[in-house]
């Protein structure tokens, strides 16, 4: 499973980082998502622009108070 942590990217540079990563991906594949606060910006962009993506399949985790883990899978 591709993982990455957004937290110590520059905010401008996240979105598309994340999406060079998730066009790379195989279709069911899942991409984990390491970030500071619950991407639901993200989500509503992936669910608009990436046919791929399986938003009835998305999760989110939140693993502490500053620790989100979002899996983004690919059809």
């Amino acid at each position: 499973m591709p993982t990455l942590d957004v937290r110590e990217i520059p905010p401008p540079e996240r979105h598309p980082k994340i999406h060079d990563t998730f066009a790379e991906m195989d279709s069911g594949e899942v991409l984990e998502i390491v970030n500071d606060h619950e991407p639901k910006p993200l989500f509503y962009e992936m669910q608009a622009e990436v046919e791929s993506f399986d938003a009835d399949a998305y999760e989110v985790e939140r693993e502490g108070d500053q620790t989100f883990v979002a899996r983004f899978p690919k059809k």
